[in-house]
């Protein structure tokens, strides 16, 4: 643990020195808990991750929506969310402060207590004897429950903050319904802002009062949840599957295909197997390594009552060992028919025999901002080469910035060079120009940042046209024409050319 503390100290002073992260924000008043603000280059990190799941989605039939943010409250009572999203806090007998009962078992011994009733939650704390990790006081053993919604006032009427992006896009069913032609299956998808009011949030900004969210949701005829054509592609690829029967018995995650899953009854719709593959492929895209993933089975007492299935995405980091990233979810068809008890409108859809149906909704709902600590997280490194040098050694297209202009001096045409490079690229990749300091210096800079290759303008490039480009891994360079440096480029950042076959290598 002391070693994880340590490590997790040099990551937040790395982030917040280099412009990825700053908070608890605003700062200069002191911090808010549960507030983060992204620096220049988290903020690109970040929007790399959104059109990595954007991408992933569109790829495979969903279409992008954006919808409000506050609702009326009568919204969020059919959807359940103002009466029962709550949390289970624990208080300190000494401090004062409040907890969050379930994830205090699981930061202390990783055990997963989401299932755990208020007993069974108060029982692990005092067998276990756990102390306030604040002030190691004792706690009071009772369970008290806060309610997570952020409330407000609009118009004189009671409203709330959405909690999450799911229950805003059921919302516009019938909308979907006739753009789609009357026909299912329907895949939508949101990504945007979500506020929970967190009892105590920790562990950075992985547990925010406001956070990014990426969800989407496929609705399906429920006679069709196991005849889903697109799982013929994908059957036989295999994945982390960590099955509820191997957690009882206290064994490692098991790769297994969805075919074996599916024969096995591990997973019972192909449908519901191929989003769970979906969600697989998009932290792949993410960056995350296949090494550091796992799919967590839901314990049967841990899933929501209306859910037919749950599994859960986890992420192994080395500051906090295993975390939650995504779920993936078949909520049957309990949020169309709440909603349209609640409004008293038709949220059913047509099959050719004219008969009526709910679709049922197959989700998979995950944030953006845990997926970016989990990238700075696993790809901040020191250097074994040099003391005191830091690296992010992030996937080169997830790179905040894709490239760095350097003239090797600030004279003699070399800038107006540069400069005229840069804007060639510009509309294409992220550029960054950069003429301070020695070379030495900028690529340390550039390596800091994560930025995959440098560009680097000489007094050859005035005579040849060509460019020296400097790889960050490996520190090799070649020299590129600078009438091909674009395609180049586009080639190494998505992994279609080896670096040394991409121009004349240096030695």
């Amino acid at each position: 643990m002391k070693k994880k503390g340590a490590f997790l100290e040099e990551l937040l002073a790395f982030v917040q020195n280099k412009g990825f992260v700053w908070g608890p924000f605003p700062e200069i008043y002191g911090g808010f808990s549960g507030f983060y603000a992204y620096g220049p280059l988290g903020t690109l990190l970040k929007h790399k991750v959104e059109n990595a799941v954007r991408g992933v989605f569109q790829r495979h039939g969903f279409w992008e929506l954006e919808c409000p943010i506050v609702l009326p409250n009568i919204v969020w009572k059919a959807s359940g969310h103002l009466d029962t999203f709550v949390d289970k806090a624990i208080q300190c007998s000494k401090c004062k402060g409040l907890f969050r009962a379930d994830k205090l078992i699981q930061e202390q011994h990783d055990v997963s207590a989401d299932g755990f009733s208020d007993q069974q939650l108060l029982n692990f704390i005092q067998e276990k004897k756990m102390k306030c990790p604040n002030c190691k006081g004792d706690f009071v053993y009772n369970i008290k429950k806060e309610n997570l919604m952020m409330q407000t006032r609009v118009g004189g009427m009671d409203a709330s903050l959405r909690p999450e992006t799911v229950t805003v896009t059921y919302l516009p069913f019938k909308r979907y319904y006739e753009f789609f032609r009357k026909k299912l299956p329907i895949g939508v998808f949101q990504i945007g802002k979500a506020f929970r009011n967190e009892v105590s949030p920790r562990q950075h900004m992985t547990r925010s009062r406001e956070f990014t969210q990426a969800e989407g949701q496929l609705f399906v005829d429920p006679k069709e949840k196991s005849m889903w054509e697109k799982y013929e592609q994908m059957k036989k690829e295999k994945l982390p599957l960590w099955t509820y029967q191997l957690q009882k018995e206290h064994k490692d995650f098991k790769m297994m295909s969805m075919e074996e899953a599916i024969k096995n009854k591990v997973v019972q719709h192909t449908s519901y197997a191929w989003c769970v593959w979906l969600a697989y492929q998009q932290f792949l895209k993410m960056g995350i390594p296949p090494e550091r993933i796992r799919i967590r089975q839901h314990h049967p007492d841990e899933r929501a009552f209306y859910a037919d299935d749950a599994w859960d995405i986890e992420v192994e980091t080395k500051s906090f060992g295993w975390m939650e990233m995504c779920g993936i979810h078949d909520r049957t068809d309990y949020d169309l028919v709440q909603h349209e008890k609640f409004s008293q409108q038709n949220l059913q859809a047509t099959r050719e025999d004219g008969s009526k149906v709910h679709p049922h909704v197959l989700e998979i709902a995950f944030g953006i901002d845990r997926p970016v600590f989990a990238l700075l997280d696993i790809f901040y490194q020191k250097s074994e080469k040099e003391e005191g040098k830091t690296l992010f050694n992030v996937p080169y297209h997830l790179s905040p910035v894709d490239v760095a202009i350097y003239p090797l001096m600030k004279k003699d045409g070399l800038p107006e060079l540069a400069l005229s490079i840069k804007r060639k690229l510009e509309h294409a990749f992220v550029v960054e120009y950069d003429d301070a300091g020695s070379i030495g210096r900028r690529y340390l800079r550039a390596a800091e940042g994560g930025t995959p290759f440098c560009l680097t303008v000489d007094y050859d490039s005035l005579k040849n046209k060509d460019v020296t480009l400097r790889d960050r891994n490996t520190e090799k360079q070649i020299r590129v024409k600078i009438d091909d440096v674009h395609d180049v480029l586009h080639k190494l950042l998505n992994g279609e050319l080896p670096f040394e076959k991409a121009g004349k290598l240096l030695r």
